[in-house]
């Protein structure tokens, strides 16, 4: 069995603005919009817990230097 590759936060940013595109389509329809949207909203709140860690990490080592 293949491991599947953690998604990047470049790669949830891809994905969320090819939902976008997606939604822009007005042949889509208002269920498939909302089922995009969710799945965006999704990918956004993993973009943010993402980055919270990061900025975390930036402060410890911050603090460290001092």
């Amino acid at each position: 069995m293949a491991d599947k590759k953690e998604k990047t936060i470049e790669d949830n940013f891809k994905e969320i603005s090819e939902i976008i595109e997606k939604m822009d389509n007005p042949e889509v329809s208002l269920e498939e919009s909302f089922k995009l949207y969710n799945e965006a909203v999704k990918l956004v709140e993993d973009c943010n817990k993402r980055i919270e860690k990061v900025e975390k990490e930036i402060t410890v080592l911050d603090r460290v230097e001092d």
